[in-house]
């Protein structure tokens, strides 16, 4: 994982130390950071993550907005391989940006309305905003899911709300099977090399550059070669076959979330074409 709670830390640190945290963290060449068309506009930054206010092509003005970020984020901590989350009470707040990075509101959750680690690495809140009243009061719209399965050279942007930066690169490929740890996800998409991404990018929408529409959900990388284990992700193919690439980062597509997207913005496991893993 992109470790959340490391990035929340280090932030205070180089915060304090009068240093920009983009030169200080270990890893991204800050020439391969920039800010794009894209911009950060439905965004949100949250206690040790990122995240984004997200709809489907089927939601209404008037539905509760969804804000998406990493299962590994939820406030609960990790959930364990096999676990669910649905429908949990939450009060946690998230900070709005605008196309610009600033930080121009406070939303806030009602519950969690999905999230897991088994799969995929995706948790999804349910805010006590509507997606009019968000627009209403601060001009932002939410980004739409894309509910085609993203393309292999596809120019993407990765943009953290956490960090206020965007990671740019093409998709590579994708990963039959990406272990990491005890978790195994499916059908990753793996990152060029420019995608550098860091702790507290967990969670970013993953955006893609000629649609503005989010194809997945930034998670993880392989942070020192190891074989898969906490922080390294490996990929396994058909075979079994593992291969590491250290230094590549991960994310977890988002397609298949938008038909268990119901009426109401109702996370409904039992809907057509739904194959989000289930408690």
């Amino acid at each position: 994982m992109n470790k959340p709670l490391i990035g929340a830390l280090l932030a205070v640190l180089f915060l304090g130390a009068g240093i920009a945290p983009a030169t200080a963290a270990t890893g991204p060449d800050t020439a391969e950071i920039r800010v794009n068309a894209v911009g950060f506009a439905g965004t949100v930054a949250l206690s040790n993550c990122s995240g984004s206010v997200v709809r489907a092509p089927s939601s209404q003005p008037g539905d509760p907005a969804l804000v998406m970020s990493n299962g590994h984020c939820l406030e609960s901590g990790f959930p364990d391989p096999g676990e669910v989350v649905l429908n949990q009470a939450s009060t946690r707040s998230f900070t709005l940006l605008n196309a610009a990075g600033r930080g121009v509101g406070t939303l806030r959750a009602s519950k969690v309305a999905y999230g897991t680690m088994t799969d995929t690495d995706v948790s999804l809140y349910q805010l006590t905003s509507t997606y009019a009243q968000i627009k209403s009061r601060y001009g932002i719209a939410a980004l739409e899911l894309d509910a085609a399965r993203p393309v292999q050279g596809s120019a993407i942007t990765v943009a953290s709300g956490y960090w206020k930066r965007t990671y740019s690169c093409d998709i590579d490929g994708f990963a039959y099977r990406l272990k990491e740890g005890a978790w195994t996800w499916k059908d990753s998409i793996r990152y060029t090399s420019a995608c550098r991404t860091i702790g507290g990018t967990s969670g970013s929408p993953v955006i893609d550059d000629a649609t503005g529409k989010v194809v997945a959900v930034n998670n993880t990388g392989n942070e020192d070669g190891q074989q898969c284990t906490d922080n390294n992700p490996c990929e396994v193919d058909e075979n079994g076959t593992v291969t590491v690439r250290e230094g590549i980062n991960y994310a977890q597509q988002t397609y298949g979330i938008v038909p268990c997207i119901g009426s109401g913005n109702r996370i409904d496991l039992n809907r057509t074409g739904c194959a989000l893993p289930k408690p």
